[in-house]
């Protein structure tokens, strides 16, 4: 591919303390979630055995275009869709978001699709980590793995290839200089077996340009994503988290979250969460009310037709004061492994930085 960079523009050509190139070296940082975005990123469900075969996935598809219907009133969204479902998923979206047909094997773009980040100059770039869907509990999972740099090349944007397996919803920006993770995800045997704790906090600040690494215990019901942090806290401010409430490895967190400091020295505000019982088929769900997308001016959260509901959206509400609230029906999309957070992901506003030497033929 052919790139000019504009007049005055200098590439930099940096490097980590691996030798390899990274974000942070060149002076990006992964925003908060909450900053402005130019769009948000999906991606249309596919794998009918996720969702418990064709008609769960009909339901999931429904759930979908319902989120990005609800996004849409905010922000542009943008919907990768296997080329043979274009005409399905243009019929269900409607005008709620653009198609951008590309290969898929299954449908949680939080995880298989690029993490961006940004730079002082407001200059945007990409990373592409690599996937094995989970600790490889799905197979194929090829074109997954391809997706973020498949999105990245129609951008025309900066790509930096990660060496190692991550998900993006297994890690939370403050943009501040702190992240926070789990580490029954992180640590897992099943992503990259030959890291030690120091190697993959490492890699999150080569990776993500955060500085303050702050490991949380996880979820022992999870066994899908091995304890994803969005499921069980996330940032809505620098120094302010949600954290869902419960027992066992979720009231170990809020102990972690009450005695630790982020990266500018401040205790962390630790509001709670209820956690959500919801059961289907005689099976309890794996709901969270944290695995919600923060969009221009509003916030998409989930309700699941429980008590705790109104709670939730009230607690969320307060946190981000000034934005419209709005719930939708998440328990199709819960049954597949995930939650609103895990089927999209953010495009923060900013210039498309251009690509590496190396990238340009």
């Amino acid at each position: 591919r052919k790139h000019n960079p504009p007049r005055g523009f200098i590439i930099r050509v940096a490097m980590n303390d691996s030798g390899a190139l990274s974000p942070a070296a060149d002076g990006f940082v992964m925003p908060g979630e909450w900053g402005e975005h130019s769009a948000c990123w999906m991606a249309w469900p596919c794998r009918a055995e996720v969702w418990g075969g064709a008609s769960g996935m009909v339901r999931a598809r429904r759930a979908f275009a319902e989120v990005a219907r609800a996004i849409g009133e905010f922000e542009r969204v943008m919907m990768v869709v296997n080329p043979p479902d274009e005409d399905g998923a243009r019929e269900l979206v409607g005008a709620g978001a653009e198609i951008v047909p590309l290969p898929l094997d299954d449908s949680w773009m939080r995880d298989s699709g690029a993490t961006f980040v940004r730079d002082k100059f407001g200059a945007v770039a990409g990373v592409n980590w690599r996937f094995n869907a989970w600790g490889e509990k799905y197979s194929p999972y090829d074109k997954d793995d391809a997706v973020a740099r498949g999105v990245l090349e129609m951008l025309k944007m900066r790509c930096y290839d990660a060496p190692l397996v991550m998900e993006g919803g297994s890690f939370h920006c403050d943009g501040d200089g702190a992240v926070m993770t789990t580490e029954q995800c992180l640590l897992h045997t099943n992503r990259n077996p030959t890291l030690k704790r120091e190697d993959m906090e490492k890699s999150l600040r080569a990776y993500l340009g955060c500085e303050t690494v702050i490991w949380l215990a996880g979820d022992e019901r999870d066994d899908e994503t091995d304890g994803h942090i969005d499921n069980v806290a996330c940032f809505c401010a620098p120094g302010e988290v949600l954290a869902m409430d419960g027992g066992g490895m979720l009231g170990e967190n809020i102990k972690r979250l009450r005695e630790v400091a982020d990266n500018k020295g401040r205790k962390l505000e630790v509001r709670v969460v209820p956690k959500p019982e919801v059961r289907e088929g005689g099976a309890d769900l794996l709901a969270s009310y944290i695995n919600f997308y923060p969009a221009n001016g509003g916030v998409v959260m989930p309700r699941f037709g429980v008590k705790e509901d109104d709670e939730a959206r009230g607690i969320v509400a307060e946190s981000f004061p000034g934005r419209r609230v709005v719930q939708v029906d998440a328990r199709g999309i819960v049954r597949g492994g995930g939650g609103i957070h895990c089927i999209t992901q953010q495009q923060p506003a900013g210039d498309t930085a251009p690509p590496k030497p190396e990238q340009r033929q």
